[in-house]
């Protein structure tokens, strides 16, 4: 079986949504340990700590548009230059078995 073509909307749908739930992943992260540091910044007394939390919350909201976006044109990228090469040389061929 040879991989001749790949669609190129389809990758790129495909990209963005796996990158957009990585985005999900690491703005849950980020958003956490930023309430941790607003959270031991306003133990110490610090007046800036509060920037910390609207940071975080706002990291769970735009990393994961970010990301998406970014998997999206990737994909398409990503297809639309594999659909150049595969023309030139054939494609990908893959064993099953």
């Amino acid at each position: 079986m040879v991989i001749r073509r790949v669609g190129v909307l389809s990758l790129g749908k495909v990209l963005g949504v796996l990158y957009a739930l990585l985005g999900l992943i690491f703005g849950a992260l980020f958003s956490l340990f930023s309430i941790l540091g607003a959270a031991i910044g306003s133990a110490a007394g610090e007046s800036e700590a509060m920037f910390g939390l609207l940071f975080g919350a706002g990291a769970i909201i735009i990393l994961p548009i970010f990301y998406g976006l970014c998997g999206f044109i990737g994909g398409v990228l990503t297809s639309f230059f594999y659909n150049l090469a595969a023309g030139w040389v054939g494609g990908i061929e893959i064993e099953t078995g």
